[in-house]
C-alpha cells in the first residue's frame, strides 16, 4: 500500500506566482546519459502576487543540480535548499534579478517520455503538462510566460539536425571537436510547457506559405530518412489549415518558420509547441498502400488542431491547468469546424457525436465524472479527457448557437485582441462573449462548473382545434461524485416541425415570428413552448444538428421516427431517428434472446435502411453511418445497470443479421453501384463510397457468415489500397471462420517491416469478439513485435482490447480485467501517464451485472494495493473505486 495519500490541488487555492520570468536563455549540451542544461533566467517580482518576491522556489524532477548563481555570484549552500525535488533559492533581493542554474538530466533513462528523452536515436521533448521540470529547474506553470533564446549543442554525426522553437538565428561548428550548435529565438512569450527541442538524424520536406498580409513562411516536416514520400498529404493539410484560419477566424501565422517533427514513440497524438509541433508519426505519414481513409482524415484534422493552437493555446494560454478546456475544448471546436468546411458538415457532426457518446457520456455517467473545468485534481495528466476536449468543444458550439455566427465571430475577435500574450481563464473567454453580444451567460456558465449529461424529456401534442403544437421540455441531470444536486442548465435546442410531405413547416413561436428553423432556449427544469398556425399534425424534429450535448427522450412514435428517417431535412436528426429505432429494437431483443422467446420485428427498420440505400441524393458516407446501429457501449450506457455485455453483443448482431437478410438484394445492388474511382484518392466522395461498401459488406457477412467471409476474403485479396484491406479485415475479424486467421497472417507477413501497419495488425487481433480474447491478447504480448516500451504498441494491442472489444474485455470469467490490471502494474513504474490512461478503461464497470462487476472491482483493488503507485494511476483507480 502507499505510505502516504497524494493530496489534491484545488482551483480555489490558485495564487499568482510570486516571481515572473521575462527572458530565458538555455544552453543545452546534448548527451544520451548526461545532458547538461545551463539556464539563465531574467526574473522580477510579480506585482499581482499576494507577496511579491521572497525566496524563489523552482520545480524539478529527475534532474541533478550542479550549481546556482545570482548576478554572476555563486550562491552559498545556506542559500540553497531542496524539498520534494524543488529547489529553493533564499535571500534573493525583491527586485529584477539574473539567476543562472546548471543541472543535468538523463534522456536515455527517461522511459516516461516526459521532459527530454531519447528514442530511436532522436532526442525529443514533451513538456505539457509538467515536463519542463524534468529538463531543468523552473517555474513550471502555465501563467509564467517568457521569451526564450536556446542554444543546442550536439554531436554532428548523431545529431545533424538541431531544432527548437521560434526562428533560427545561427548555426556553427565547435572548434576542436566533432560537435556543432544551433541558436534559436522565439520572439513571442510562452509558458514552459510549450518549449520544444528535437535533435538527431532526420530528413525533411519543405514548402512555403504566403500569408494574407504577404509574409512568406517556411514550412518543414521532419521524418526518419526514407519516409519523405509519406509527407505530401500532411503538408497540403497544413497549408489548408493555415488558409482556413485566416478566413474563418482572421488568424495569421506569426513566425518565419513552421515545423513539424514526426516521432514513433510519443505519449500523445501530437503537441502544439510554438513553431515546432511534435507528432506521433501515425498522424503524419501516409501513402495509399499504407494508410486508410481514416488515417488521412486524422492527419488532416490533427494537423489543423495543433496549428490552430498557435492562437488558442499559444498566443493566449491557460492561467492554470484547471482552465485546460480554454485551449483544448476551443481548439477542438475550431478543428471540427475546419473539417466540416473542407469535407462534409453532416457526416462530421454525426462522427463527432458518436465519439462524444462513446467516450464522454460514459465518463459523465461514471466515477470519473468531472466538470469541463475541474475544481480539483491530483495529477493534471489525468484531465486530458473527453470531457475537457469533446464536451469543451460542445460548449463553444452552444455559444455560437446562442450568439449567432456574426456575434460569435465578433466575440472571438475581441478575445484575441484583449488577451493576446496572456494566460487567461474561462471567465475571460465568456466575458468576451457577453461583451460582444450583450447576452447574459450567467446560467450558461454552469456548463463549465457542473458535471454530468443533462437528460431532457420532450413531450409534444397537437391541438387540431387550435391548430397549435405544444412542446413541453423537462431537464434533469443525474448526481455525479461531489455534485449531488444540479441546477438547471441553459440549453439551446434547434427545433423544426416537419409536415406530411417532409417539408419544414413555418414556425410561429408565441408571436416571435416565422422561420423554418428556430433555436429555443431551455432554462427551467420544465418549460413549455407553443407553436401556432399549424393546419396539420407536425412531426417534431428537436435538437437539430445536436445543438446541445444532452440525452434526449421524446414521445415520438415509431411511425414518427421512421418518417424522420426518410424525410427530415436535418441530416443529424435523420440519422438519429434511425439510431433511436435500432436502439429500441436491440434492447427489446435482449430479454427475448435470454429467454428464448419471440424476437421483435425489424422489417420496418430494415425497409427504412433500404430506402436510404436507394436514395442516391444522399452522401455515401452518410448512408454508411445510417447502416451502422448504435455501438455496444451506447447500449450499455442506455441500460445503465446490470449489463450483460455478451447479451448486448448478441442482440446487436441479431439486428445486423436481420437487416442484412432483409436487404440482401438492395445491398448487392448498392455494392455494385457504389464504386470508387480506380485511382485512389482520400477525398470525401471516394472515401464515402469505400465506407459505404464496407458497411454493406459487414451486413452481408452478418446475414450469411460463410458467404460473407468468402466475399470479404476476395475483397482483401483484390484490394489496391490500405482502406480496402482494413475494411475487409474489419469484417473478417467479426466472423469465427478460418478465413479470419488466414487473412490476418497474410497481412502480417506482407507488412511486418512497417511499424504503423504492425500496429494495425495488433489492433485488429485485439478486436476479435470472443470470450477468450484475453488469451489471444496475452499470447500477442509475447510476440517479438510487442513491447511495453513503445506507447503505440501498447495502445494498439492493450488499449484496443480494453476500449474496443467489450465482449473480450468484459468476459464473464474476469480474464480481461486481470490482464489489464497486470499490464497497468507493469507499466506504471515506467510510464505512469500511459498506465493511468489504460486504467481508465475500468470507468464503467459499475454498470455491469454482478459477476463481471465483482471481477472488475477485484482487479482494481489489486492495482490500488500495489506499493509505490504513481500519482497518475493512483488517482484514476481510487476515483473509479469511489474511494
Amino acid at each position: 500500500m502507499r505510505t502516504e495519500t497524494p493530496q489534491p490541488i484545488h482551483l480555489k487555492d490558485y495564487q499568482p506566482s510570486a516571481w515572473l520570468i521575462d527572458r530565458v536563455e538555455l544552453d543545452i549540451h546534448l548527451d544520451p546519459v548526461e545532458t547538461r542544461v545551463i539556464s539563465r533566467l531574467a526574473m522580477r517580482p510579480n506585482p499581482k502576487a499576494a507577496e511579491p518576491g521572497g525566496p524563489i522556489t523552482l520545480d524539478g524532477e529527475a534532474v541533478t543540480f550542479e550549481s546556482a548563481s545570482l548576478e554572476g555570484q555563486p550562491l552559498t549552500p545556506e542559500q540553497i535548499s531542496f524539498e520534494d525535488g524543488r529547489l529553493t533559492l533564499n535571500d534573493i533581493p525583491p527586485r529584477p534579478v539574473s539567476i543562472e542554474i546548471s543541472s543535468t538530466c538523463n534522456p536515455q533513462a527517461n522511459s516516461q517520455l516526459s521532459g527530454l528523452y531519447l528514442t530511436n536515436g532522436i532526442y525529443c521533448t514533451q513538456c505539457e503538462a509538467e515536463g519542463f521540470r524534468r529538463i531543468t529547474y523552473f517555474l513550471d506553470r502555465p501563467d509564467v510566460l517568457a521569451r526564450y533564446r536556446v542554444r543546442i549543442e550536439g554531436d554532428k554525426a548523431a545529431c545533424p539536425v538541431l531544432l527548437s522553437n521560434g526562428n533560427l538565428i545561427e548555426t556553427g561548428d565547435i572548434e576542436g571537436c566533432d560537435r556543432h550548435y544551433a541558436l534559436w529565438e522565439d520572439p513571442h512569450p510562452k509558458p514552459s510547457y510549450l518549449f520544444a527541442l528535437v535533435a538527431g538524424t532526420l530528413a525533411h520536406v519543405a514548402d512555403r506559405f504566403t500569408t494574407r498580409s504577404g509574409r512568406v513562411v517556411g514550412l518543414r516536416i521532419y521524418v526518419e530518412p526514407g519516409k519523405e514520400d509519406r509527407c505530401g498529404y500532411a503538408m497540403e493539410s497544413l497549408k489548408h489549415a493555415m488558409r482556413w484560419d485566416e478566413e474563418a477566424f482572421g488568424r495569421e501565422y506569426d513566425l518565419d518558420l513552421f515545423m513539424i517533427v514526426a516521432v514513433s514513440d510519443f505519449n500523445m497524438g501530437a503537441m502544439e509547441n510554438k513553431g515546432l509541433n511534435v507528432f506521433n508519426d501515425k498522424y503524419i505519414l501516409a501513402l495509399p498502400e499504407a494508410a486508410t481513409d481514416l488515417d488521412y482524415a486524422n492527419i488532416e484534422g490533427i494537423i489543423a488542431h495543433e496549428y490552430f493552437h498557435n492562437w488558442t493555446g499559444n498566443r493566449i494560454t491557460c492561467r492554470d491547468w484547471f482552465q485546460l478546456c480554454l485551449k483544448e475544448g476551443l481548439t477542438v471546436f475550431r478543428d471540427q469546424e475546419f473539417t466540416s468546411d473542407v469535407r462534409s458538415r453532416p457526416v462530421k457532426r454525426i462522427s463527432d457525436v458518436r465519439l462524444l457518446r462513446t467516450h464522454q457520456f460514459p465518463e459523465d455517467a461514471g466515477p470519473l465524472a468531472h466538470p469541463v473545468r475541474p475544481s480539483s485534481y491530483i495529477e493534471i495528466n489525468n484531465f486530458y479527457t473527453a470531457t475537457v476536449y469533446e464536451k469543451g468543444a460542445e460548449i463553444c458550439r452552444m455559444l455560437k448557437t446562442l450568439l449567432g455566427a456574426e456575434a460569435f465571430r465578433k466575440a472571438m475577435d475581441l478575445y484575441f485582441e484583449r488577451h493576446d500574450g496572456e494566460a487567461a481563464a474561462v471567465e475571460d473567454f465568456v466575458r468576451c462573449m457577453v461583451d460582444a453580444s450583450g447576452r447574459d451567460l450567467t446560467q450558461f456558465f454552469r456548463w463549465y462548473e457542473q458535471a454530468g449529461t443533462p437528460e431532457v424529456i420532450a413531450e409534444g401534442s397537437y391541438d387540431k382545434a387550435k391548430k397549435s403544437y405544444m412542446l413541453t421540455l423537462t431537464q434533469t441531470t443525474p448526481a455525479t461524485p461531489g455534485q449531488t444536486v444540479k441546477a438547471p442548465f441553459h440549453i439551446p435546442l434547434g427545433v423544426g416541425l416537419v409536415g406530411a410531405k417532409g417539408e419544414n413547416l413555418p414556425l410561429n413561436l408565441e408571436g416571435k415570428g416565422l422561420s423554418n428553423h428556430h433555436v429555443i432556449e431551455l432554462t427551467e427544469r420544465t418549460q413549455s413552448f407553443r407553436f401556432t398556425g399549424l393546419k396539420e399534425r407536425p412531426v417534431l424534429s428537436i435538437n437539430r444538428a445536436f445543438a446541445a450535448p444532452i440525452k434526449l427522450a421524446s414521445n415520438l412514435t415509431d411511425e414518427d421516427l421512421l418518417f424522420l428517417m426518410a424525410h427530415d431535412s436535418d441530416s443529424f436528426n435523420r440519422w438519429e431517428a434511425g439510431q433511436t429505432i435500432a436502439r429500441k429494437l436491440i434492447m427489446e431483443a435482449m430479454p427475448a434472446l435470454a429467454q428464448g422467446s419471440a424476437l421483435p420485428d425489424a422489417a420496418r427498420y430494415a425497409a427504412a435502411l433500404g430506402a436510404s440505400l436507394e436514395n442516391q441524393a444522399l452522401e455515401p458516407a452518410f448512408v454508411a453511418l445510417m447502416l451502422s446501429p448504435p455501438g455496444e457501449g451506447d447500449i450499455a450506457g442506455e441500460l445503465g445497470r446490470d449489463v450483460d455485455t455478451d447479451l448486448v453483443h448478441r442482440a446487436r448482431e441479431w439486428l445486423r443479421r436481420e437487416s442484412g437478410r432483409m436487404l440482401d438484394r438492395r445491398l448487392t445492388a448498392a455494392w455494385q453501384r457504389t464504386v470508387p474511382d480506380p485511382v485512389y484518392s482520400p477525398d470525401p466522395l471516394n472515401a464515402g463510397k469505400r465506407a459505404l461498401r464496407h458497411g454493406i459488406l459487414g451486413l452481408l457477412a452478418a446475414a450469411d457468415p460463410e458467404e460473407g467471409a468468402q466475399l470479404a476474403l476476395e475483397h482483401f485479396a483484390q484490394a489496391r489500397n490500405m482502406t480496402d484491406v482494413i475494411g475487409a479485415l474489419g469484417v473478417l475479424i467479426q466472423i469465427e471462420r478460418p478465413e479470419r486467421e488466414e487473412a490476418l497472417d497474410r497481412f502480417y507477413e506482407r507488412h511486418r517491416a512497417d511499424h504503423l501497419l504492425v500496429d494495425k495488425w495488433l489492433a485488429l487481433n485485439a478486436q476479435v469478439p470472443t470470450a477468450k480474447a484475453a488469451r489471444r491478447v496475452k499470447a500477442l504480448m509475447g510476440h517479438s513485435e510487442f513491447t511495453l516500451a513503445r506507447p503505440n504498441r501498447v495502445r494498439a494491442l492493450i488499449g484496443t482490447f480494453a476500449g474496443m472489444n467489450p465482449v473480450g474485455f468484459n468476459a464473464a470469467d474476469g480474464a480481461g480485467y486481470e490482464l489489464l490490471a497486470s499490464v497497468v502494474l507493469k507499466l506504471d513504474p515506467k510510464n505512469p501517464q500511459l498506465a493511468a490512461r489504460l486504467a481508465g478503461n475500468f470507468k464503467s464497470y459499475k454498470v455491469l451485472e454482478q459477476r463481471r462487476r465483482e471481477h472488475a472491482e477485484a482487479a482494481l483493488k489489486r492495482i490500488a494495493a500495489a506499493s509505490g503507485l504513481s500519482r497518475d494511476t493512483y488517482e484514476i483507480v481510487t476515483r473509479t473505486l469511489g474511494e
